[in-house]
């Protein structure tokens, strides 16, 4: 290898160091919660427990994880899709009312999705899912459409002018020159969702919001701290992927 390359290798694992750091502190967190009893029996001094204890952490975490990945690819293949049919000539006509669609999954409250959802889906991960997936719609729209809309007209002609088909030019041309901005998009909703999620512990999905929900229940404090860290690390280390992610997606 040369000198160049191993310089280059050197800066690419540098840029995963921030997604590890926090992903180490996460992993930590979930394990060794038991360890930081001490600190949280400042918090909640006459409790007689202060560590939750219901359900594993690292159960909680890939639970938490389930919900939002699922509901995330839903929120991609129907957001960025539907971006993509209404900038076709045949589907043009339909871009407002989709942008309007988008906008109302958001202006919802996700605890009013889930009151509507659960008397037909019934308790458990399937309403967090549709609450979500409705939640995380509008920034994945929001953001394929400007990526779509901002390409220069001339770069499209210059790939009809070549002999590409509209196929070709949507797979080879606009989605690689809008995927930065998409990403933007579908990295914001994921953030957003991440915490979103924890209330889906009140109808039965259990995950990372189980120990803020008993602890708001049982007044125990410590609780609601235990589940906000964890969610928060999630959080940070999710965003700092993505964030990794964006440049490579620019050069691609």
């Amino acid at each position: 290898m040369t000198e160049a390359a191993s310089d280059v290798a050197v800066r690419g694992a540098r840029r995963w160091l921030t997604p590890l750091l926090w992903g180490g502190l996460l992993l930590g967190a979930c394990l060794g919660m038991q360890h930081l009893e001490g600190l949280f029996r400042l918090v909640e001094t006459d409790s007689r427990s202060v560590i939750y204890a219901r359900a594993d952490f690292l159960t909680l975490l890939g639970r938490h994880l389930l919900v939002v990945g699922v509901a995330a690819l839903a929120a991609v293949v129907i957001g960025v899709g539907a971006a993509v049919a209404v900038t076709r000539r045949a589907g043009r006509d339909f871009l407002p009312l989709v942008a309007q669609l988008a906008s109302i999954g958001q202006t919802f409250p996700p605890v009013a999705v889930l009151a509507l959802a659960v008397p037909v889906l019934g308790f458990g991960t399937l309403p967090i899912i549709v609450a979500l997936l409705l939640y995380g719609l509008l920034p994945i729209v929001r953001n394929t459409l400007a990526g779509l809309q901002g390409i220069d007209p001339g770069v499209r002609e210059a790939a009809r002018g070549m002999g590409m088909t509209s196929g070709q030019l949507l797979r080879q041309v606009e989605l690689p020159l809008a995927a930065p901005v998409i990403l933007a998009g579908i990295r914001t909703s994921v953030t957003i969702n991440i915490a979103t999620a924890a209330i889906g512990a009140t109808v039965g999905a259990s995950n990372l919001g189980d120990p803020i929900i008993s602890g708001i229940v049982n007044g125990n404090t410590a609780y609601v701290l235990q589940g906000a860290l964890l969610i928060g690390l999630l959080a940070l280390t999710v965003d700092s992927v993505f964030a990794r992610l964006q440049p490579a997606a620019s050069t691609g």
